[in-house]
């Protein structure tokens, strides 16, 4: 009986190692970079059409709960709408109209301001101050020529230096007036997007629900996701409207009681950068410290008026925005910081008015959507 013999497969004595993956992780980051940049390049570069639409939407979010509180009287949406942006362009544009003569004096008193400034640093500067900085700089730039190999200019030789003029008015004017015409153009589409977001109603709403699938479990999930991500933006930008009208009113009355000039500029100054934290604040103060210096001429006068235009916005920032806030999507300090400086730097000081909106807009999406919750984690306190 023949013995079959089974032919083994032999084990090598050094066993190749296995093939090294490739490096997937690499490219992967790399391409995330070279479209994170040419995300921020479009941004940039279309920053006329998309600073209209991202102020749109957020006004929209913010209009909504009035617009349907007028539908409980009976209203159709569309007159809802048209009420409602009516009213609130009308009210604009009438403040706008009655506190021109409070921008036009103080446009006025700018040179006044220039000279006096210039005085008081004259009269506080040291004796001998710039003379002493100006022999230490010609010092040093002999001592650059001579290293330079270059023959250095004699004490007695005075230096000629060609300057351009530093600011330019008439070019200053030109660009002023086209950015106001361009400003008004797009205020007129924002007036009407608005308008057409609003009458809309929940179109874009049930067009995600119809494109969330059959299911009428998707259906209903989407829809209560929807839901729930409306009313949070919703409340948080009335919350931020309710806070900066306080803030204005309560800015304004201070600044008449104390005897400021232009109390009502002041207090529509204050209502605005409201909405930028911590920088916000800081500028309305240094501002009417400068006006109130300006028109007192006194330290103490000066430190007053900043000091209650700081107590104002603090006591908002510590009682009245956490009360109102406490159901609404709140961020840690680090992602506000970071969008603020991402977002000044994209589209300047309306990227620095929109930054807190908009990243309250992007957590309340994450923390909804399952697959952005880590994202949502991340901005959240």
């Amino acid at each position: 009986m023949t013995e079959r013999v089974r032919h083994m497969p032999r084990t090598p004595a050094h066993p190749v190692p296995p093939p090294e993956p490739a490096n997937i992780g690499v490219r992967s980051v790399a391409l995330s970079i070279i479209a994170f940049v040419a995300a921020m390049y479009v941004l940039h570069w279309a920053q006329e059409a998309f600073i209209p639409i991202v102020l749109s939407i957020l006004i929209s979010y913010a209009l909504e709960p009035i617009v349907r509180g007028l539908m409980r009287l009976h209203l159709s949406r569309v007159l809802a709408s048209a009420a409602v942006v009516a009213l609130v362009t009308g009210s604009l544009g009438y403040t706008a109209y009655s506190l021109s003569d409070d921008a036009t004096a103080i446009a006025a008193q700018l040179p006044a301001a220039a000279q006096k400034l210039r005085r008081l640093a004259r009269d506080n500067s040291g004796p001998g101050t710039i003379q002493n900085v100006q022999a230490a700089a010609e010092e040093l730039q002999e001592v650059a020529d001579e290293a330079a190999g270059r023959t250095p200019a004699g004490r007695n030789v005075q230096r000629v230096q060609v300057e351009t003029p530093v600011f330019n008015v008439r070019e200053y004017l030109t660009w002023g007036s086209a950015s106001l015409i361009a400003f008004a153009g797009q205020a007129v589409l924002v007036v009407f997007f608005v308008f057409f977001l609003l009458a809309s109603g929940d179109l874009f709403k049930r067009k995600f629900v119809k494109l969330a699938g059959p299911s009428l479990e998707k259906k209903r999930v989407t829809v209560h996701i929807l839901n729930d991500i409306d009313s949070q933006i919703a409340r948080f930008l009335l919350v931020r409207v309710v806070t900066s009208v306080a803030v204005g009113l309560a800015t304004w009355i201070a600044f008449r009681l104390i005897g400021l000039e232009q109390a009502g500029l002041w207090g529509i100054a204050a209502g605005v950068f409201n909405s930028i934290p911590y920088f916000g604040p800081v500028i309305v103060a240094a501002g009417s410290a400068f006006v109130a210096f300006l028109q007192f001429g006194t330290i103490g006068m000066t430190l007053y008026v900043s000091g209650v235009s700081l107590g104002i916005t603090s006591l908002e920032g510590w009682l009245l925005t956490p009360w109102l806030t406490s159901r609404t999507a709140r961020t840690n300090e680090v992602a506000i910081f970071v969008s603020l400086i991402f977002w000044s730097f994209i589209w300047g000081i309306w990227g620095t008015l929109l930054a807190v909106p908009m990243l309250v807009t992007v957590k309340a999406y994450c923390d909804r959507i399952e697959d952005l919750k880590p994202v949502g984690e991340l901005l959240g306190e």
